[in-house]
């Protein structure tokens, strides 16, 4: 019984472009802000380093632009969110409001941090995620359909096709990406499956 975890066959809205390999996950959210208790609030500290200077002033960074402030899609290059495995780094980019990730190729920890959230994370070659950083870049009020289930990215008058990981299409296509979710809406199952192990004491 999963029917209280959606089924995520798609992502849609505008996009925000976010340049560089290798964005590591201390970058997406450094370690001082992993303190909380929980995720909540995490979302304003989103690459903080990368958008504020020692004194809390503003930097260049497409977080900090106006234009991309209701943004959903991000648009990155390769191996992103590589580094320790942190799974703020994700809970940040959601609360910050990130739907879907597009990239060149994603570090699999952080991909995998990304599917528990029911982030899609999906990959086109370097030429392709160029073009469409620099579309996003000249129409950020403009919207990137992502298509989990066909494996594509349509943007302005523009289609191409992307990968996503077997796995993962599979757990966000049938609405089984939230494992917790699926383990509380089996309790009973899990109950009985338990009560039956020869190891499992009461």
């Amino acid at each position: 019984m999963t029917d209280e975890i959606p089924e995520i066959d798609s992502a849609f809205g505008s996009g925000v472009p976010i340049r560089g390999n290798d964005i590591d996950t201390d970058q997406i959210i450094p370690a001082r802000f992993m303190k909380v208790v929980t995720f909540d609030g995490l979302g304003e500290f989103a690459f903080f380093d990368q958008r504020y200077d020692e004194n809390d002033e503003p930097k260049e960074h497409p977080l900090n632009e106006p234009q991309f402030q209701d943004a959903s899609i991000m648009v990155v290059n390769a191996n992103f969110g590589c580094g320790s495995s942190r799974e703020h780094a994700p809970q940040a980019l959601m609360r910050w409001g990130i739907d879907a990730i597009i990239g060149e190729s994603f570090a699999e920890i952080f991909a995998g941090n990304c599917l528990a959230l029911g982030i899609p994370t999906v990959t086109a070659d370097h030429d392709t995620i160029t073009e469409l950083q620099d579309w996003v870049d000249e129409h950020p009020d403009a919207d990137i359909d992502v298509d989990v289930e066909n494996e594509t990215v349509t943007y302005g008058d523009t289609t191409v096709d992307v990968t996503v990981d077997d796995a993962q299409r599979k757990a966000l296509t049938e609405g089984v990406w939230d494992t917790t979710a699926l383990m509380k809406s089996n309790a009973d199952a899990v109950a009985e499956k338990a009560a039956a192990l020869p190891y499992v004491d009461d």
